[in-house]
């Protein structure tokens, strides 16, 4: 019996350390199906997902799913911690009663609070070892559960850094695609005769923006499980409206801009599958066409409407169809999986954006030399607080 507990002992010690050097430490992808760290997750994100929907409104749902990134990761360091306290318990109880208890408690139970007394560096009065291997367990296990939990705190700000930055690239797509981003309005708000550099540009941005992400996230698949601000924004739908931008551009561009899609559909989508891949098991099925025929048409009338400079050819649609078969399965698997919508390809309800409002002020701007009554003061309301007045959460 005694044998056995320390094979389980040093088993548990070594898995616990080995999952929690390759989930935080490690910047690769971890080896392994059978890990800690997957199989937490496994069991409480969807009992997680299951108390969220409950919720009769949006937002609350929204707020309670952005609870369970940072509360699972201190979730996880608990769960650590405690097949540690469990492992080291079980080597003491291995060595048949070797520590002395005043309280003249004996069996495994005592081992175990020895065990967390040394772990959570306590120094009790009332219970101690009586053998040397059985105090330098103990000392091995005080400098080992101070030095993990020392390190594996000293990665949150690395975590959060990293989320931080993803963050960052997804408030600024909402001026430039709407909220939630959306394709047609990312190419119909780069319309205008300057922008075909400006849109190079941006998915320029979004290419290294998608390896960051694959870095990052294949290295801390935790940070998938971490919500955007706002409602309407998610690293799931950013990446999707860049894909389905990237691939109208190669579909349908000639010209400058359609060559750097090329690149950023083809980094996008390695992001978007390795992911898929990685946090999920097989991909969706029965999903819904987000882009039918009907749908197609207006697409196309509304950006040449705009005056987006689109090829409709007899097979201009076949070629959108098929390179939307490379990412719209595993974008709708990330999306079921993590309760992240996935953005339409046109807007579906119309709203105000704060870009809009800016343009207009602009254009007053602009007018007031030939128009001084525009001054604020003189019956009119101050740019600003027409600003404030027209902002709206997500």
């Amino acid at each position: 019996m005694q044998t056995l507990a320390m094979v389980a002992g040093i088993a548990c010690i070594f898995i616990v350390l080995l999952d929690a050097f390759q989930t935080i430490i490690l910047p690769r992808r971890a080896i392994g199906r059978v890990r800690l760290t997957r199989l937490f997750y496994i069991f409480t994100w969807p009992p997680w997902v299951f108390l969220a929907n409950r919720l009769p409104q949006p937002r609350k749902r929204e707020t309670a799913f952005s609870y369970y990134g940072p509360l699972s990761l201190i979730l996880l360091l608990v769960v650590w911690a405690a097949l540690i306290l469990l492992g080291f318990g079980l080597l003491f109880y291995s060595l048949d009663k070797p520590m002395y208890d005043l309280r003249q408690r004996t069996g495994f139970w005592s081992d175990l609070y020895i065990s967390g007394t040394a772990i959570f560096t306590l120094g009790p009065t009332d219970a101690g070892p009586l053998t040397g291997i059985a105090r330098w367990i103990m000392v091995v296990e005080a400098g080992t559960g101070f030095g993990f939990l020392a390190v594996i705190m000293g990665y949150f700000p690395v975590l959060y850094g990293a989320f931080s930055r993803r963050e960052v690239s997804i408030s600024l797509l909402d001026a430039r695609a709407g909220s939630p981003p959306t394709a047609s309005e990312l190419l119909r708000r780069h319309a205008h005769p300057d922008a075909a550099e400006a849109l190079s540009i941006l998915l320029t941005e979004w290419e290294r923006w998608s390896a960051e992400l694959l870095e990052s996230h294949i290295s801390f698949p935790l940070l998938c499980y971490f919500r955007s601000q706002h409602t309407n924004q998610s690293w799931i739908s950013a990446l999707t409206c860049i894909l389905d931008t990237s691939a109208l551009l190669i579909a349908g561009v000639q010209g400058h801009e359609a060559r750097q899609a090329q690149l950023t559909f083809a980094m996008a989508r390695h992001a978007m599958v390795d992911l898929s891949q990685v946090l999920t098991k097989n991909l969706a099925t029965g999903f819904s066409d987000r882009l039918p025929p009907e749908r197609y048409n207006q697409l196309y009338a509304s950006l040449c409407q705009a005056g987006v400079s689109m090829c409709r050819d007899g097979s201009s649609e076949q070629r959108l169809r098929e390179l939307r078969r490379l990412y719209e399965p595993y974008a709708e698997t990330l999306s079921r999986y993590f309760c992240m919508p996935l953005p339409p390809w046109i807007p579906e309800v119309a709203r105000k954006d704060n870009w809009l409002t800016v343009a207009k002020l602009r254009e007053k701007a602009e007018e007031s030399n030939a128009s001084p009554s525009l001054i604020a003061g003189e019956g009119h309301t101050h740019p600003v607080a027409m600003l404030h007045e027209e902002h709206e959460d997500f």
